[in-house]
This record gives C-alpha cells, structure tokens and sequence, in this order.
C-alpha cells in the first residue's frame, strides 16, 4: 500500500561549475516524482525562453506587488533584475506529495529556510578540486583569464557556505553524484514526519 506523503522542497547549490545544472536535469528526467520550481523575474524573455515554462516573466510593478503581498517563498536582485519563487505553487505541489526542486544560491536558501522549516532539504556540490573546477571553468566559458579568476573567487565565496547544507556531494564522477542525490531523495520521503498518511495505515494494520 501507498502511505500518503507530503513533498519536499530539494535545494541543489554550488559554485558555477561544479555540475549542479546536470545533476538537477538528471534527476528529473528520471523522477516524476520531482518538478522544478519556476521562477518569477523582472527581466524579459531571451530567444527561446517561453512564459511560465521557463520563468514567470513579470513587469516591475507586478513583481513589487507580490512581494508587498507576501507571495514569494525567497526574492533577490541579480544584476539589476528581480527573481523570485512564488508560493502558492510550491506549497500546492507539497500538499499534493509532489516534491519541488530548487536551483539557487546560499542567499536564496537562507530565505527559503525561514519560510519552509522542515520541508527544507539542502544539498550543496562540490567540484572534486580546485584546479578542476578552473579547467571547468575555462573549458566551459571560453572567457580570459581574468573573468576566469573573478569566477573563482565568487566560487570560493559560495562555497564557504557549505556548512548550512544538510548534505555535501563530491561531484567527481557525475553517475556517482547522481546515485548519491538519488540515495538523499529515498531517504529524506521516507521521514516518519513526511509520511502523513501512517497513523491511518499503521491504525489498519493493528485494528
């Protein structure tokens, strides 16, 4: 039998680079279980990027209008644009069961903590060093050795906040990092907390 589950918000941070756009592309083309939070922002549309799959795509005043009216999760300025995650979507899917997965910074998940509490599961990446992480870096962007070296002070700054994760995963080979995000998703539905359909069901089992 099925216990009745309520989801959770799963947060996947790393520095840029370090493999957190795959591991999160992975996850959910393999689980039905898990959608992605769709972000609101102020900025418009690149080519391609389509309202409401990509972003919520908002004017200014409407942005302004949510926040006043307490209906983002977490909101930032990123470069001059706002973003944010709206509420209502994120806590109709976890009554429904269905967990929500988040691609944002440490900022954003020192929000999301405050407004979500225990539905909050963190999970920060690592690159497996350094010098991997700057060939990524170079490999990836093909930019100077100068925007190179500001990219990885950034990252340094990201990282040191590792310690406010619940869970670290060394993404030195990207099926191994899968497997282990996989293991932390099957273990954090199956808290007693989250399984709130188990005192009908252990009520049935006892008679």
């Amino acid at each position: 039998m099925h216990v009745q589950r309520r989801g959770l918000m799963l947060v996947l941070s790393s520095p840029s680079g370090a493999g957190k756009t795959t591991l999160s592309k992975r996850l959910l083309s393999k689980d039905n279980d898990i959608t992605m939070s769709i972000s609101a922002t102020t900025r418009p549309p690149r080519p391609g990027e389509v309202h409401g799959q990509d972003y919520l795509f908002l004017q200014e005043e409407d942005f302004q209008k949510m926040v006043s009216q307490g209906e983002f999760l977490e909101h930032a300025v990123v470069f001059g644009n706002h973003y944010g995650t709206p509420r209502g979507p994120v806590e109709q899917a976890l009554k429904t069961g269905q967990d929500v997965l988040f691609d944002i910074d440490w900022q954003g998940t020192q929000q999301l903590d405050e407004a979500a509490g225990d539905d909050l599961v963190k999970v920060f990446i690592l690159p497996p060093s350094g010098s991997v992480l700057e060939e990524r870096l170079k490999t990836r962007a093909q930019d100077s050795d100068e925007v190179v070296a500001v990219r990885m002070a950034k990252a340094a700054d990201e990282i040191s906040h590792y310690p406010e994760y619940d869970y670290v995963i060394v993404n030195d080979d990207i099926d191994i990092a899968e497997q282990e995000l996989e293991s932390i998703l099957r273990a954090e539905r199956l808290r007693r907390t989250r399984q709130v359909g188990l005192s009908a069901f252990v009520a049935e089992i006892t008679g």
